[in-house]
């Protein structure tokens, strides 16, 4: 491991324009339970920034609901791409399964900043009991050498010291830009875009052909003719009484038909009867695609 990316944690004991020399990130205290927010938080932030610093924020969790406190930290961090986010465990009333479901739901909430969680030696060893730590551990153990906590665990940041009133931590990365790259803003993946729905021609033939002949509203091949219905009341041809009801009636007949002539259809092929040219052009414009 390496010792040489240095840090400090802050909160509102510290002074909004603490030292910096020799640091290469700061992890400031933003919220704490649903109610509290750091008074300095934007203050020491600024001063990280103005350094080059990497930042972090953390969250004291309280007993209650973890979703809420998920919410109430995110809304007052203000984490920027590249910011990493940390969960501080050491409310005795929070337990375990407590714990998960914060680190859960923030993962789930922002995807595009690294989450960590933050305990003490005792509660890692002995509260802890699925080592669950989402993105990494942040483990505080002053009584160890820099660098060199009394845990199994990997760990990405060790609390080694509080000398001078501030908390010392040293980052297991090799440099700054490693850490920085670790901790910079990852795009999540955009949901797949869904496929786009097919058309049966030969269900819409027999429709066209059928329903007309049936009672009123008679269903052929109702899920393919809803498709096609919706295209046609946005050309406006057919009206919203019809479109959807999955009928291919002589209303959808003849609404086809003004499509049909919309493309220079005249004659016998302007029928409402579908075929493969008037359709795939309508599937184009509305975006569905038809099979033989």
């Amino acid at each position: 491991m390496s010792t040489t990316v240095n840090g400090v944690d802050v909160a509102s004991y510290q002074a909004s324009d603490y030292p910096t020399a020799g640091l290469d990130f700061v992890v400031v205290k933003a919220t704490e339970g649903s109610s509290y927010v750091n008074p300095k938080h934007s203050g020491q932030v600024a001063t990280a920034r103005a350094h080059g610093l990497v930042v972090g924020h953390y969250h004291f969790v309280r007993p209650g609901s973890m979703s809420a406190q998920v919410d109430y930290f995110l809304a007052h961090a203000g984490a920027k791409a590249g910011d990493f986010l940390a969960l501080d465990w050491e409310d005795p009333g929070v337990s375990n399964a407590d714990k998960d479901a914060w680190l859960h739901d923030a993962k789930s909430k922002v995807p595009e900043h690294r989450v960590i969680m933050y305990s003490n030696r005792d509660y890692w060893l002995h509260r802890d009991i699925t080592s669950y730590c989402a993105d990494g551990l942040w483990i505080a153990d002053p009584s160890a050498p820099k660098g060199k906590p009394r845990v199994e665990h990997p760990w990405l940041f060790h609390q080694y010291s509080s000398a001078g009133g501030i908390d010392r931590n040293v980052g297991n990365f090799a440099s700054r830009a490693a850490l920085a790259s670790w901790a910079g803003a990852r795009t999540p993946k955009p949901p797949a875009k869904p496929a786009a729905p097919k058309v049966d021609l030969s269900n819409l033939i027999a429709a066209a052909k059928a329903d007309p002949k049936g009672k009123q509203g008679h269903q052929t091949h109702a899920a393919d003719v809803r498709i096609v219905e919706a295209a046609l009341k946005a050309e406006g041809y057919l009206t919203p009484q019809y479109a959807g009801d999955g009928s291919f009636g002589s209303v959808t007949v003849a609404a086809y038909a003004k499509w049909q002539r919309h493309l220079g259809y005249s004659g016998h092929d302007a029928d409402g009867i579908p075929g493969k040219a008037s359709l795939t052009a309508l599937g184009k414009r509305h975006g569905f695609t038809v099979t033989a």
